[in-house]
């Protein structure tokens, strides 16, 4: 039979290929990933063309977080603060910041006009949480960062050989005719182990809880005590879930050893029974 012959993978092909492993790169890798995708596609339009629209997607599901280019803090890029293409709101220091996204830098920024920022009332109740949650986000992750536009960010851990991310989005709804207020939260924890090996981990949880409405200092006070709980409790259960791993998971993956706990005599199978019994019928060592 004639061998097949591979047909040449058409440009759409290779950009569709080269965003997938974009989009799918672990946690603060995307740049390393990029370098090696451009170097495969040997094509700078092509890849400009994958990059341009794969880190936009990738950027706001990570939540990265840039320095602003006057050192004033940083701004994360997400869908909630997102105003334009490249235009991003940092609700704290009321500037809006424009981006690279493909470098991944914040390249200036601005002032945010009135109609981009949310009103007095709503500003009360965000200085509040953000003020708790910032605590909160010092003692719980030293490399987190944290940004109100009534969600919570937290990206952490970059060490030299594994990466990681604990994102947290936390949905805030105040319920004035009930005199409540409802949290819904998604954490999702990502985490890449890349020395003699290669192991990844996506991890995703939701949580929903309420408190009573209250004057704003005293609703922060609440809403940042639940949001601690509920990831303190999520980060516990993953870390008795995968202590257990190699007597339970790991275990499963290998061959189990007979009731005798020891390997086979593969040098000596003379001992067994059955071995004597097919040797007789065979007439083998007569």
């Amino acid at each position: 039979m004639a061998d097949v012959e591979e047909s040449e993978l058409n440009e759409t092909q290779k950009k569709d290929i080269a965003k997938w492993f974009l989009l799918n790169s672990p946690p603060g890798e995307i740049q390393y990933v990029a370098k090696d995708v451009k170097a495969i596609l040997d094509d700078d339009e092509l890849y400009e063309e994958a990059a341009s629209e794969s880190f936009p997607v990738y950027n706001k599901s990570h939540m990265i977080s840039l320095e602003l280019p006057d050192r004033t803090g940083d701004v994360i890029i997400t869908s909630f603060g997102e105003l334009g293409k490249n235009e991003f709101l940092d609700p704290r220091t009321a500037q809006v910041a424009i981006i690279d996204h493909v470098k991944q830098v914040c390249t200036e920024v601005r002032p945010a006009m009135d109609e981009e920022l949310p009103s007095p009332y709503i500003e009360e109740y965000r200085c509040a949480l953000d003020a708790e949650i910032l605590k909160y986000i010092s003692e719980a992750y030293p490399k987190g960062f944290t940004s109100f536009n009534f969600e919570i960010n937290a990206s952490l851990i970059d060490t030299m050989y594994s990466n990681g991310s604990w994102r947290s989005v936390w949905n805030i709804e105040f319920k004035d005719d009930i005199q409540l207020v409802e949290l819904s939260g998604k954490l999702q924890v990502g985490a890449h182990y890349f020395e003699e090996g290669n192991v990844q981990l996506d991890a995703k949880h939701e949580c929903q809880d309420s408190t009573i409405a209250q004057c704003a200092e005293d609703c922060a006070i609440s809403l940042a005590s639940i949001i601690r709980h509920h990831e303190t409790e999520y980060l516990a259960s993953l870390e008795a879930s995968y202590s257990n791993l190699p007597d339970t998971t790991f275990k499963d993956l290998r061959r189990k050893l007979p009731v005798t706990r020891t390997l086979f005599p593969w040098h000596n199978t003379m001992q067994f029974s059955l071995t004597r019994d097919i040797s007789k019928e065979l007439g083998i060592g007569k």
